[in-house]
């Protein structure tokens, strides 16, 4: 197994979310109206890295995951769920996602209702090997209903990959623009120059028609009582190629000890795709990500930088080995 220095962040346990007691009583009554009457919530998910509400609740009408955020305090991510609302509505049923049911908005509040994943759990972590195997044929199926955006994603407005920045942070830090300081001090500063190469390459790369999760983590993947996965919170999508969203997730996996490399190959989005795409692709991310996680911390997300950090990590760790450089 891969050394890795920064210390996986605890995914069950990333957020800080009011629990269903800290919402108005105007709102608990509006989620209690949707589901059918009285109502049992369960703890809010520990997962992810917003402020909202977020919990798998029970009425008389059926047991639904709803999430709520407060558009004063965060209009960011009020404006996010408006968004994953029309996204959802835009999938095609084949692809394996909880499904949005409804959505309101009171008092400033953005309330959101979607099918709840019966047992639904996040893959255990280090990656099982079986449970990264059903993660994967979800995605699979999800990018052959989505190689081609779906009639419906046209009012969604979806951009291509890229289109509202660039992923440039090794050609900025080997051109002293960013000041190598920020990067943790095991990064091979030496290799500057080699990673803005082949970051510089990332466009062509990874360019595509195919709609995007575009956050593809294990943190957004649930296996429910049957073994199977969803991939939940579809926030980010946009167009590109459809194998650009394995290598983030491989990248974890690659951490666990598993043969990544093989892995991808193996993956019907990979079909055709060369080492030098995938290693733009590990260039671009672990930059972005490396860089990012060097921010003052975010006071909304404590784990926030430490996520960031591990994923910029395990990225220019998994394009190490496939390049064997040591580290």
């Amino acid at each position: 197994m891969p050394i890795v220095i920064t210390p996986r962040p605890p995914y069950h346990s990333t957020a800080v979310r009011p629990q269903w007691n800290d919402l108005p009583q105007r709102v608990r009554e509006l989620i209690a109206r949707r589901l059918g009457g009285s109502v049992a919530a369960r703890p809010s998910a520990g997962s992810g890295f917003t402020q909202g509400f977020a919990s798998v609740i029970t009425g008389t009408g059926g047991t639904q995951f709803v999430k709520a955020v407060n558009s004063a305090d965060s209009a960011h991510i009020a404006d996010c769920y408006r968004r994953e609302a029309k996204v959802n509505q835009a999938l095609p049923q084949a692809v394996p996602a909880p499904r949005h049911r409804w959505s309101e908005e009171l008092d400033g509040w953005v309330i959101l209702g979607f099918d709840a994943v019966e047992s639904g759990r996040m893959p255990s972590s280090p990656w099982r090997t079986h449970e990264l195997a059903t993660s994967l044929d979800a995605y699979a199926t999800a990018a052959e209903a989505l190689s081609t955006p779906p009639a419906a994603f046209q009012q969604v407005g979806l951009k291509p990959l890229g289109e509202d920045g660039d992923f440039d942070d090794w050609r900025l830090l080997a051109a002293g623009t960013t000041s190598a300081t920020v990067l943790p001090t095991w990064v091979p500063t030496g290799r500057l120059d080699t990673l803005a190469e082949l970051e510089s390459r990332w466009r062509q790369a990874v360019a595509g028609d195919a709609v995007l999760h575009h956050d593809l983590r294990q943190d957004n993947i649930l296996v429910d009582a049957n073994g199977s996965a969803w991939i939940c919170d579809w926030n980010w999508p946009c167009l590109g190629a459809s194998w650009f969203d394995l290598v983030l997730l491989l990248a974890t996996a690659h951490a666990d000890g598993h043969d990544a490399t093989t892995v991808f190959r193996k993956h019907p989005t990979a079909r055709g795709v060369d080492s030098d795409q995938l290693d733009a692709a590990l260039a671009a991310l672990s930059g972005f990500f490396l860089v990012s996680g060097a921010q003052p911390p975010a006071d909304w997300s404590p784990h926030l930088r430490q996520h960031q950090t591990w994923c910029g990590e395990v990225t220019l760790r998994w394009l190490a080995a496939r390049r064997k450089w040591l580290l």
